[in-house]
C-alpha cells in the first residue's frame, strides 16, 4: 500500500467525527478541512527536512526507533488517549511537531486555521493529535516497502510533488514551508484559498 492509499484508508468518516468531538464539538466540515491541511503540511515539512542527508538520517532513525506503524492498529484509541503505545515518544504529538516544524509551528497553525475556519487552539490540538498518526503512516510504509533513509526521502518527495500537481492548497503550503517561517505568506491565505480547494489530498467516502 502506498502512502496516499494508506492516508485514504486511515482518515475515515468515523475518525473525523471522533476528532471533531475531541476538539469540543468542532464543526465537522472545518475539522475535515483542517485535517487535510495538517496532513499536507506535515508531510511537506518532512519532505523538506529529509532533503538534506542529516535530516533524512534523523527522520529514518526516528521511524526505526519509535514509529513502526503499530499505532495505526488503533487510531481511535490514540486520539482518545486510550492507546497503550510501546513508547511515550510514539504518541508525543507536541514533541513530534517540534522536530518536524520547528519555528514554523505557530505559523502553520495560523495558516491552517485560516484555511479551515477552526480557531488556533483547536488547530493546534488537532495537529498534535494527527502528528503521531502521520509518523505511523510513514513508518508503516517504510517497513512494508523495506525503505532505507534514501527511500523514505524519495517517498516523501514524490508524494509532495504529486499533491502539488493536483491539490491547489499544496502550493500555498509549500510556499509557507519555503518562507523560513517568517509567516508573511499567511496574510494571503484567506484571500487565495476557498473552502473548495482543500479536498485534493483525499476524498472521504460515506
Amino acid at each position: 500500500m502506498d502512502l496516499t492509499s494508506l492516508i485514504q484508508s486511515q482518515v475515515s468518516e468515523g475518525l473525523i467525527d471522533q476528532l471533531a468531538g475531541q476538539l469540543g464539538g468542532a464543526d465537522r466540515g472545518q475539522t475535515a478541512a483542517a485535517t487535510t491541511g495538517i496532513l499536507s503540511t506535515l508531510l511537506g515539512a518532512m519532505a523538506r527536512n529529509a532533503s538534506t542527508p542529516d535530516g533524512a538520517a534523523a527522520l529514518n532513525n526516528a521511524l526505526e526507533r519509535d514509529h513502526d506503524g503499530s499505532i495505526l492498529d488503533d487510531v481511535m484509541g490514540m486520539v482518545t488517549g486510550q492507546n497503550n503505545a510501546p513508547s511515550a515518544r510514539t504518541t508525543n504529538g507536541t514533541g513530534i511537531l517540534g522536530h518536524i516544524l520547528g519555528n514554523r509551528q505557530g505559523g502553520a497553525v495560523d495558516m491552517i486555521s485560516k484555511m479551515s475556519g477552526l480557531n488556533s487552539g483547536q488547530t493546534g490540538d488537532l495537529m498534535a493529535m494527527l502528528a503521531p498518526v502521520v509518523m505511523g503512516m510513514l513508518g508503516k510504509t517504510k517497513r512494508d516497502q523495506g525503505l532505507d533513509a534514501g527511500g523514505v526521502t524519495d517517498l516523501l518527495t514524490g508524494f509532495a510533488k504529486q499533491e502539488q500537481s493536483k491539490n491547489p492548497a499544496m502550493s500555498i503550503i509549500t510556499g509557507f514551508l519555503d518562507a523560513d517561517g517568517d509567516g508573511s505568506i499567511i496574510d494571503d491565505v484567506a484571500g487565495m484559498l476557498g473552502k473548495g480547494l482543500l479536498g485534493g489530498l483525499f476524498k472521504r467516502r460515506r
